[in-house]
């Protein structure tokens, strides 16, 4: 991970990869809720008119919709800032998309406390945990713009709901270009047997940065890349439970229910073995930076080292 660090956004590869499906499948059909520049969606409906649809500040309307499109065999990208996607909109996504199983892409731009200067009213750090819960409902986050592409291309053929975060900030690349997302499973990004980083968006890289400043003490650090929550890879957990001995979650989102409590899930049912969940505590957001608030909430490699340091004193 050293040298120069290339930077893509996440929503603008999503709005590039829509144009390109587009272009593939007449049956994909995209809608947003009068935020279509910040998620990307513009892009789509400046090529494809007659398959946007621009609904206004009326989220719900916008779920509600998006199932009808999905239930006459289309299949329905719906976009806004996932505090809307997921706070606002629920009880439709639940009611109308989930309880029939319709083919419905939720995909939220602006989760996590990289959201930056909006403050709390906008950074949505319960989008995991909201969504999860929800039966039927698939639940995915890339860690750069290269598995956003793949990811992406991927959910098209994932039958039922599926709800992706994307993110105001752009990431540092780490992938290849021809990287392949697999849903549901973990992407191994380093090897390591004294202890596994699990990242999730934003966090994969410093769980990276991390693993460097640990092997310069000796540390051997496994880094995961948990992408696909739901349905969560169970068996990629536990071999990293049984190979390692230890695992820290890190997250820009609540440890409420989150990454880190559906891996918890499976550790303590399959493998049980120390683990710390690294998040936002049980707070709300606040207005800064988006690398202030990385610093602010201690989910910063220096922080992922310390943790990982008294993680290893309890193997």
């Amino acid at each position: 991970m050293s040298g120069e660090v290339k930077l893509l956004g996440t929503r603008n590869v999503y709005g590039q990869t829509l144009v390109e499906l587009g272009e593939e499948r007449e049956d994909i059909v995209v809608l947003d809720a009068d935020l279509a520049h910040s998620t990307q969606t513009a892009l789509f409906g400046e090529k494809f008119p007659d398959r946007f649809f621009n609904m206004g500040i009326a989220e719900m309307n916008m779920m509600g919709t998006a199932a009808g499109l999905a239930a006459s065999g289309k299949i329905a990208f719906a976009s806004t800032f996932a505090i809307f996607a997921t706070g606002r909109a629920w009880e439709v996504v639940r009611q109308s998309i989930c309880l029939s199983n319709l083919d419905v892409k939720i995909v939220a731009s602006h989760g996590g406390i990289t959201t930056g200067e909006d403050g709390a009213s906008h950074q949505m750090i319960e989008d995991f945990t909201l969504m999860r819960v929800l039966p039927n409902m698939k639940v995915c986050c890339p860690a750069d713009g290269i598995e956003t592409r793949s990811m992406i291309r991927t959910i098209i053929d994932v039958p039922g709901p599926v709800y992706v975060r994307v993110s105001r900030a752009k990431f540092p690349v780490l992938f290849p270009d021809d990287y392949q997302f697999r849903f549901g499973k973990v992407h191994v990004c380093r090897e390591g047997g004294d202890i596994t980083l699990v990242g999730i968006g934003y966090t994969v890289y410093q769980c990276l940065q991390a693993a460097e400043e640990l092997a310069r003490e000796g540390i051997q650090a496994r880094v995961l890349n948990l992408s696909t929550i739901k349905p969560i890879d169970v068996d990629g957990i536990v071999k990293a439970c049984v190979e390692t001995g230890a695992l820290l979650t890190i997250e820009e989102h609540t440890i409420k229910g989150g990454m880190g409590g559906a891996v918890a899930e499976v550790v303590c049912q399959h493998s049980p073995v120390p683990m710390k969940i690294m998040g936002v505590p049980d707070t709300f957001g606040r207005s800064g930076g988006p690398e202030e608030l990385m610093v602010y909430f201690h989910l910063t490699p220096e922080y992922i080292v310390r943790e990982a340091k008294i993680l290893l004193k309890k193997k």
